[in-house]
């Protein structure tokens, strides 16, 4: 969870001739699933795709991840150049120390993949409900490291039984 302020502004109302006062906020979010669902409910599209959003959609999604309770609307207007750079930062973090080594053979996947797909890997792979509301960088952590677990174990090419064969050989011969 991230906890943000967005501070008190003070700005000049043209049409009026006022000034406006508005107060400072604090606003705790979550990028989770249910974040992204409610995203992908409204938009009818996919978030985690490359492609661009407006600052529309990113406020909105801004929206979706806010937790706080009875927050006015007006607010999301005013979040800082700081404030965005923070929720950027939050979203990008990966929230564990687990890696993955790059193998050169891994197909390369360009399914589509929605709150549905996420929910449907959780589903098969008896992930519990509950963690829709984890980070989504965590949950589909997770996803990857049970299909790793759960998949057979590759067969090991013969050039690559070979050269472990011979490595295994000259240590045996060098030992005795």
């Amino acid at each position: 969870m991230l906890q943000i302020t967005i501070p008190a502004t003070e700005l000049w109302d043209e049409k009026n001739e006022v000034f406006i006062y508005t107060k400072a906020q604090t606003l705790q979010l979550e990028h989770s699933l249910v974040s992204l669902s409610k995203w992908e409910m409204h938009w009818h599209k996919p978030f985690l795709s490359k492609v661009q959003k407006t600052p529309e959609e990113i406020v909105d999604y801004i929206k979706c991840m806010t937790i706080t309770q009875n927050v006015n609307p007006d607010v999301y207007n005013y979040l800082s150049i700081e404030n965005l750079d923070l929720i950027n930062k939050y979203i990008d973090n990966p929230m564990t120390a687990t890696t993955f080594k790059k193998d050169p053979n891994e197909k390369r996947n360009n399914d589509i993949i929605t709150a549905e797909i996420i929910y449907y890997w959780m589903t098969a792979l008896n992930i519990p409900l509950e963690c829709q509301k984890w980070h989504i960088n965590k949950l589909l952590t997770l996803i990857r490291v049970c299909n790793i677990k759960n998949s057979p174990k590759k067969k090991k090419s013969r050039e690559q039984v070979l050269r472990e064969n011979a490595a295994l050989n000259a240590a045996r011969r060098k030992k005795h």
